[in-house]
């Protein structure tokens, strides 16, 4: 099987946040698509296999499937692109949880993603959270991926503060939940964020589109903004361009480009 490394949300090799990408022709089983992620050691390992009008789409960490995932599924569409010439100029995935996704060629190799836009709400659990981060939120908000899976929003009030965050990571398994992300306003970008999942098996993710769904519609609201340019303030940083779309929707953009290309052998 052909694997391809992806740095996705750049235009740059080493920054953005690398994803491997595994076109199938049909399922494996589960237990082979999580140990193949084990060994990719990725954040994320996305797998795709075609269907009658496009690609089922999953998603792995290192220790567990995720419900979304934002820059693999990016990365996937470059390849579908690039690599396997696909030709149309909007890509359809299917998903077990999130539903349809789709993403669509934009000029000068930006590639934008529709995903669903996820409101968040109050959370009392700062003071968890505050243990966690290392340093006290203004406000705690959080927001659903699925029934079950769900981040917090550690909202803070300057980029100073998400870039100098020196995380407790033992102490993430108190919260229960898939991650933290950390975000504040930008002097030079709308907004910018961190984003940190050690339970699932990332410490700190370099570019999280999914999180993103929860950003988006909080800081448009906040901002008074339809689009938005954000920055993932991570050691490789990564930039996105987030607009409301139509019908609950958000549309996420940004660039990819290739890192390796190589075989698996089972």
């Amino acid at each position: 099987m052909k694997i391809y490394q992806i740095d996705a949300f750049t235009n740059k090799v080493f920054q953005g946040n690398p994803a491997a990408v595994v076109p199938l022709e049909n399922w494996l089983d589960d237990k082979v698509l999580q140990a193949i992620a084990a060994e990719n050691n990725l954040a994320e390992t996305a797998f795709t296999v075609p269907t009658d009008t496009g690609w089922g789409l999953r998603w792995f960490t290192p220790l567990a499937e995720v419900a979304l995932c934002g820059h693999a599924t990016l990365a996937a569409a470059h390849v579908l692109i690039k690599h396997l010439k696909v030709e149309s100029d909007e890509l359809s995935f299917y998903t077990r949880k999130s539903g349809k996704l789709t993403v669509q060629r934009l000029e000068n190799d930006f590639l934008a993603m529709s995903f669903p836009a996820i409101a968040t709400d109050v959370s009392d659990n700062e003071t968890a959270i505050f243990e966690a981060l290392g340093a006290r939120p203004e406000s705690v908000r959080i927001g659903y991926y699925s029934p079950d899976e769900f981040d917090y929003v550690a909202i803070f009030n300057s980029e100073e503060a998400i870039s100098s965050l020196t995380p407790d990571f033992s102490k993430f398994s108190q919260l229960n939940s898939r991650g933290v992300i950390a975000t504040a306003p930008s002097n030079t970008f709308d907004f910018v964020s961190r984003y940190f999942a050690p339970g699932i098996g990332i410490n700190e993710d370099p570019v999280t589109g999914s999180a993103h769904c929860l950003l988006t519609p909080y800081w448009s609201k906040i901002l008074g903004k339809k689009t938005l340019h954000a920055r993932q303030v991570s050691n490789r940083g990564g930039d996105l361009t987030c607009s409301i779309g139509s019908d609950n929707r958000i549309n996420i953009a940004g660039q990819a480009v290739d890192y390796l290309i190589g075989d698996i052998t089972l």
